[in-house]
C-alpha cells in the first residue's frame, strides 16, 4: 500500500464525504448516502470527481499538500 498524502473532508450538513489521496495517485472516497447508509467506500479516478467537488477539495486542502493534490486531480 502506498503512502497516504492526506484526507480532505468536504462534508455537507451531517453527511460525511472524505477523500484520501495516496502517493501513487489513487483516491479513496468514504461517504454517507443517508443516515442508514454510512461509511461507503469507493476508489476514484480524477475524471470521476466533479469540478465542483475538485474546487471544494483544493479549497479545503492543507497548504503543504495543495500542489500535490492539484496535480493528482489534474486541477486546472
Amino acid at each position: 500500500m502506498e503512502k497516504e498524502i492526506c484526507t480532505i473532508s468536504i462534508a455537507s450538513n451531517w453527511l460525511g464525504d472524505e477523500y484520501t489521496f495516496y502517493e501513487d495517485h489513487r483516491i479513496k472516497r468514504v461517504y454517507d448516502n443517508h443516515s442508514l447508509s454510512v461509511n461507503r467506500t469507493e476508489w476514484l479516478e480524477p475524471h470521476q470527481i466533479s469540478k465542483q467537488n475538485k474546487d471544494k477539495l483544493v479549497k479545503s486542502c492543507p497548504e503543504e499538500f495543495k500542489e500535490q493534490i492539484m496535480q493528482i486531480l489534474d486541477y486546472p
